[in-house]
C-alpha cells in the first residue's frame, strides 16, 4: 500500500481537541500526525460505528451492507447475528463472519445468547451453552449478544447463567435487552454482568439503568425510534452513551446511518466531542474493537466531512484504503452462496379462518416508532360464523405461519396499521423468522403468504390481482442482490403499502416485531397469541 497524506481539521476524540494538521498513512496505519497550518477546511473525524445492529434486517448480506454503510462514514459495527442464528444456528453465524471477511469493513460479530428467543415459538435452530462457549473462544466473536431472556436472568435460569458465565470467562462483554425493566429487577439484571441496553424508551428507565452502572445505547432504527426521548442523556452521561440503529431497512440505509444521529444530536445542542465519542470512542473502548481513533499507530479508519454540523461525508477510509467518495461506494460486490432453511407448503384460505367463538377479541395495538405493543379489545361482528378484519375500526387480521414445517397458522388481530385494502407479508419476523402477514381479506393474506413461500423467503404485497414480492433467498431474510437494487424494490413495496392506507413509517418493520415475544405487551407467534407481560400464551377471545 502506498504512502498517503490527508490534511484538514483533525478531530481528536481521545484528547478532546480539534487542530489543523496532516495524517501520514503507511500500510494502513497512521504513522505520523503533523500539527500545522493547512489550506484544507474539511474535518477529519473517526469513522462512525453502529454500536448494535442486526445486519440481516437490512435484508443484505454483510458485504452489501458494508458497500452502502461506508458512504455515510461508517467503518465498523457491533453486529448481532441472532436473526440468521434463529434460522441456521451456528452455521448461520459462521456464514456472516465468512462473508464479512470478504470486505475491509470491520464487522464485530457476537455469539447469540438467545436462540431460540423463547420456547413459545418455532425456530429453525438452537444455539446451546456449548455452542456459545465454543463461539466465544473464537477471536472473531467479540461479545455475548443481547440477553433477551431477562426473566431467565431474574429467576436464575441455569442455561442463561451458564452463557453469561462463559462470556465472563472469555473476558468478553455482555449486551442487554430489557425493555421497561426498572428498580430492583434492573439492578439484579445488571449485576449479573450485563453491560448495555438499547431498549430504553423513556429517559426515566434509562436513568434507572445508568444508576446501576449500565451503558445506554440511543437507538434510532427503521421501526424503533428512541432518539428524541433519550438524547438529553448524552451531555449528562457522556462516557455511558452510544448510538445504534438496531434494525435498518435498505431504503433507509441509502439515506443515512449513524451520521444522521450525529447531525441531529448537534442540532439539539449536544457537545460535539460527546457526540463523536458516542459514535466512535465509547464503542471502541467498551468492546475493545480493532478500529482506529486518529492516533499515531492506529489503523487509518476515518471519514472526511465538510463540517461538524451536517456531517456530509466526502470520503471514508478503512485501514488507509479509500472505500467511499462523495456518496459513491468503492467496495465491490461479492458473489456469495445462498443458504436457507425453509420447509413449508403453500397455505389455503380455509386455514386462516377465525371461528367466532366470541365476538370480543384481544387486539395487538401497534405504535409507530416503537417495538412495544399495547393490549386492547375490539368487538368484531361475525360473518357466516367467522371473524374478519374490520377496516372501519382499523382492526385487521394478523397471521403467523411456521416456515420450518407444515403446521396450522396462528391467527389474531392487530390495530393501527391503517390498511384499507390488500395484505402485507414477510419472512422477516423477529426472532424466529416465520412468515407474518397483516391484511384486510383472507384471500389477499393467503396470496401474500404464498408469494413468500414460493420464493422461500421474502417481503410481499397482494391486493386483488396485484402481486409484488422482493425475494430473500438467504436464510429467507437476506439476498445477495446489489443493495441499491434491493433498496429500490423495497421502497416500491413500502410506497404501495402506504398508498393502500398504511400510516406507519415502516409498516414491514413494525409488522416483523409483532412476532417478537420478548417485548411486551401482546404478540403473535406461530403457536398462538402471547402475553409478553405474564410471559405465557393467552386466549384470543376476551
Amino acid at each position: 500500500m502506498s504512502k498517503q497524506t490527508v490534511s484538514g481539521n483533525i478531530v481528536d476524540v481521545v484528547h478532546k481537541r480539534i487542530y489543523k494538521g496532516t495524517l501520514h498513512i503507511e500500510e494502513g496505519k497512521i504513522v505520523n500526525i503533523i500539527e500545522h497550518e493547512v489550506a484544507e477546511t474539511q474535518y477529519i473525524i473517526p469513522g462512525f460505528i453502529d454500536a448494535h445492529v442486526h445486519v440481516e434486517s437490512s435484508m443484505l448480506i454483510p458485504t452489501e451492507f458494508a458497500r452502502m454503510a461506508v458512504c455515510h462514514g461508517t467503518v465498523a459495527t457491533i453486529s448481532d447475528p441472532h436473526e440468521i442464528g434463529n434460522v441456521l444456528g451456528v452455521k448461520g453465524v459462521q456464514y456472516m463472519i465468512a462473508n464479512g471477511n470478504k470486505t475491509p469493513f470491520k464487522f464485530h460479530f457476537g455469539a447469540p445468547s438467545c436462540v431460540p428467543a423463547t420456547t413459545f415459538e418455532t425456530a429453525g435452530a438452537e444455539i446451546t451453552v456449548d455452542d456459545v462457549t465454543s463461539l466465544l473462544a473464537n477471536p472473531e466473536i467479540h461479545y455475548l449478544t443481547e440477553m433477551m431472556n431477562f426473566p431467565g436472568v431474574l429467576f436464575n435460569d441455569s442455561e442463561v447463567l451458564a452463557k453469561i458465565a462463559a462470556a465472563k470467562k472469555a473476558g468478553k462483554p455482555i449486551d442487554g435487552h430489557a425493555p421497561g425493566l426498572r428498580g430492583e429487577q434492573a439492578k439484579k439484571y445488571i449485576e449479573a454482568g450485563i453491560t448495555t441496553d438499547h431498549e430504553c424508551f423513556t429517559k426515566e428507565e434509562a436513568l434507572d439503568k445508568l444508576k446501576y452502572g449500565m451503558k445506554i445505547m440511543i437507538r434510532e432504527g427503521s421501526a424503533a425510534k428512541n432518539f428524541d426521548a433519550l438524547i438529553s442523556l448524552l451531555d449528562e452521561y457522556p462516557d455511558k452513551i452510544m448510538f445504534c440503529s438496531d434494525d435498518k431497512h435498505p431504503n433507509d440505509l441509502v439515506v443515512g446511518h449513524i451520521n444522521t444521529l450525529a447531525k441531529r444530536a448537534v442540532a439539539k445542542g449536544c457537545n460535539i466531542m460527546n457526540v463523536l465519542r458516542a459514535c466512535s470512542f465509547n464503542v471502541v473502548k467498551h468492546y475493545n474493537m480493532d478500529v482506529g481513533l486518529l492516533q499515531v499507530n492506529d489503523s487509518a479508519d476515518f471519514c472526511v466531512v465538510t463540517d461538524l454540523k451536517d456531517f456530509q461525508v466526502t470520503q471514508t477510509f478503512i485501514d488507509g484504503s479509500l472505500v467511499a467518495k462523495n456518496n459513491n461506494t468503492l467496495l465491490p460486490t461479492v458473489n456469495e452462496l445462498e443458504v436457507n432453511n425453509f420447509n413449508c407448503s403453500p397455505i389455503k384460505v380455509a386455514q386462516i379462518k377465525c371461528l367466532a367463538t366470541a365476538e370480543m377479541v384481544k387486539v395487538i395495538e401497534v405504535e409507530d416508532g416503537q417495538l412495544i405493543t399495547k393490549k386492547s379489545m375490539a368487538n368484531l361482528k361475525a360473518v357466516n360464523g367467522v371473524l374478519e378484519s374490520d377496516v372501519d375500526q382499523d382492526v385487521l387480521k394478523i397471521v403467523v405461519v411456521n416456515r420450518y414445517h407444515d403446521a396450522p397458522p396462528a391467527v389474531a388481530f392487530v390495530k393501527n396499521f391503517g390498511l384499507k385494502s390488500g395484505a402485507l407479508a414477510s419472512c422477516v419476523a423477529h426472532d424466529s423468522h416465520n412468515i407474518i402477514a397483516v391484511g384486510v381479506t383472507d384471500d389477499d393474506i393467503t396470496t401474500a403468504i404464498n408469494l413468500v413461500i414460493k420464493h422461500k423467503g421474502g417481503v410481499s404485497l397482494a391486493n386483488g390481482k396485484e402481486a409484488m414480492v422482493l425475494p430473500l433467498p438467504v436464510a429467507g431474510i437476506m439476498t445477495t442482490t446489489n443493495g441499491y437494487e434491493v433498496a429500490t424494490a423495497y421502497e416500491k413495496l413500502d410506497k404501495r403499502a402506504k398508498e393502500l392506507g398504511v400510516q406507519l413509517e415502516a409498516p414491514y418493520m413494525t409488522m416483523s416485531f409483532c412476532a417478537l415475544l420478548v417485548i411486551p405487551e401482546l404478540k403473535l407467534s406461530d403457536k398462538g397469541l402471547f402475553d409478553g407481560t405474564s410471559f405465557k400464551f393467552t386466549s384470543l377471545y376476551a
